[in-house]
């Protein structure tokens, strides 16, 4: 098992120097791992000592952290039950939550945009944060923070092999969970997203930056498309 780690480790390694170095990133591409039962949780992972979003954890992370999160640490409601720690809190789940913020101009149409949005049903236990350079795990979803250019060069990679077009997938709400998290997890596929109002407020995504979910499966063919164009 121990030499199981270290592999995982130094091919997360050697993928983020490439994702980094290829695109140019200031901020490491952040590694995301579900854990189901509490046992299951690396002795090596100390729990984040802090309450704040998930979009700030994808953040800390990107900056060098490594750390696990319950839904106690959790601060987004929305966030949360998006990626599978908790079940969606009837007042999101109904519309109801974001059509009293002004966000929509009917329940329904709140209503009908919760309904659409990716939910993981995984009910885990916790949630590993880390930047790929660091985790000696098989990610299951990496997030990447990026500006337009180098996701356009993220999406001719994804089209380098097989072709086809990058579908993007998003509203505006629940981005760096939802749309970044959940998304490529469910639908094994990569997702691209604008960002929200609470990812650009309280986790610092700058107005000239988009974020990226690749399924970690499918990791190792992105990077060596984008070493090849």
């Amino acid at each position: 098992m121990k030499e199981s780690f270290i592999d995982e480790l130094e091919n997360n390694q050697y993928f983020s120097k490439m994702i980094k170095s290829d695109l140019n990133l200031k901020s490491n591409p952040v590694a995301i791992k579900f854990i189901l039962h509490k046992e299951d949780i690396p002795k090596n992972i100390d729990k984040i000592q802090e309450k704040i979003r998930h979009c700030e954890m994808v953040q800390k992370a990107a900056r060098g952290d490594v750390f696990y999160s319950t839904s106690e640490e959790q601060l987004c409601k929305g966030g949360f039950s998006a990626i599978g720690l908790e079940k969606i809190p009837d007042k999101i789940a109904s519309g109801e939550f974001y059509h009293g913020l002004g966000r929509f101009k009917s329940l329904g149409a709140a209503k009908r945009t919760l309904d659409s949005i990716p939910k993981i049903d995984l009910d885990s236990y916790a949630i590993i944060y880390s930047p790929l350079t660091k985790a000696d795990f098989l990610p299951d979803v990496v997030v990447i923070i990026t500006n337009p250019v180098q996701a356009m060069k993220v999406s001719q990679a994804l089209v380098y092999t097989v072709g086809g077009r990058v579908e993007a997938d998003f509203s505006g709400i629940q981005s760096v969970c939802a749309d970044a998290v959940a998304s490529p997890f469910i639908n094994k596929r990569p997702n691209i997203t604008f960002g929200c109002s609470g990812s650009r407020k309280f986790a610092d995504i700058k107005d000239d930056e988009v974020i990226i979910g690749l399924n970690g499966e499918n990791l190792g063919c992105t990077v060596n498309a984008l070493n090849n164009i």
